[in-house]
């Protein structure tokens, strides 16, 4: 008698699904939930991977093309792609936004990137680091609803890491900090847990730091130019000159961006507080709700810096940023205000000419 050891086989290892080029470019259910099935055959999603001053650089399953100016979208945005009018293209609700004021004395809000899910914050280890401008950065993504993660480059600059990371430590326990050599390092490996399919990160940082080498790293590939930094200064020179989503073959979308090293806030308060919790928790025990945290009587504040509980020079970095944002979203309300008042005063006048 034959005997049947089939069960005793190891079962076939089922066939990996092969991801569609919109779940490798990051589309889920939040998006796909926006829309009716009629108007994805009608206009189908694509993803916007590039802002020129022409236009957005889109993709999408059997779409890789340029859209005139029209839809008021940043890079990772997700649009409804109007075939017969570009221009008139729907940009989806957004998962998160990262933005900040505009450089100069413009009032208006500059979007960074939308729908991240992981920025990395790059400073390297020279005189680039500053702790300020890396709280600016947090505070701007806790703002967003995206996750922050401290990459310092460039150890071979300095004699040891140590102050640096635990100066980057010391910020935030919900930010993560990794010190990375992305010329030798196992830049993949380090951030796998980050890039994984389907999911979107960002570079952000000052110019020359090594974003797009980092990127180039997770590519292991020349995808985004790279040059040295300035020896005098250790600052960096902009090799990248606009914000680009790149693919990975295992599908995560990875964005590079030009240097910032201008980060003014703006509609910012949570994210302050929650970079600065413990400062923010001892200002709710201050006497009055007002209390600006200089000679007011019963300053919670105050008192624990006399008792050595807070440091002073986190104290005024903290409270520079609450003016600035304060400042900053006062004048960029008073600025819709005015433009209203505006386009009232300019429909009013066609009206009266008309009759």
């Amino acid at each position: 008698m034959t005997r049947d050891f089939s069960q005793f086989l190891p079962l076939a290892t089922p066939p990996k699904r092969e991801r569609s080029l919109l779940e490798r470019l990051g589309w889920t259910p939040f998006f796909s939930q926006q829309i009716d099935p009629e108007a994805l055959i009608n206009t189908p999603p694509v993803r916007v991977t590039a802002v020129h001053r022409s236009g957005l650089h889109v993709m999408g399953n059997g779409i890789d093309t340029m859209i005139p100016p029209g839809p008021n979208a940043t890079v990772g945005d997700w649009l409804l792609y109007d075939a017969a009018l570009p221009a008139n293209s729907e940009v989806l609700e957004r998962k998160s936004l990262i933005e900040r004021r505009a450089a100069g004395h413009d009032r208006r809000k500059q979007k960074i990137a939308a729908n991240l899910d992981t920025a990395f914050l790059v400073s390297s280890c020279n005189d680039d680091f500053n702790v300020a401008r890396l709280e600016r950065y947090i505070a701007l993504t806790f703002e967003a609803g995206v996750q922050p993660v401290i990459i310092l480059t460039k150890p071979d600059l300095c004699d040891d890491t140590t102050p640096y990371v635990e100066q980057a430590s010391a910020i935030s326990d919900r930010v993560p900090v990794e010190v990375l050599d992305a010329l030798a390092g196992d830049v993949t490996g380090r951030l796998a847990q980050w890039c994984r399919p389907g999911q979107t990160v960002g570079f952000l940082g000052s110019s020359g730091v090594g974003k797009s080498t980092l990127v180039n790293a997770l590519f292991n590939a020349q995808v985004a130019e790279t040059q040295g930094i300035r020896e005098d200064d250790s600052r960096g020179r902009h090799t990248t000159t606009h914000r680009q989503l790149h693919l990975t073959p295992e599908g995560c979308a990875v964005l590079d961006t030009p240097g910032m090293r201008e980060i003014q806030l703006t509609d910012t308060e949570s994210g302050i507080a929650e970079v600065f919790d413990d400062l923010s928790e001892l200002a709710l025990r201050c006497r009055f709700r007002d209390c600006r945290h200089e000679s007011e009587p019963g300053c919670a504040v105050q008192a624990a810096l006399a008792s050595g509980e807070i440091d002073k020079v986190r104290l005024e970095r903290w409270k520079k940023l609450g003016t600035e944002d304060r400042s900053n979203t006062k004048a960029l309300h008073e600025r819709k205000s005015e433009g209203k008042a505006l386009r009232k005063q300019i429909k009013a006048a066609l009206k009266s000419k008309r009759e």
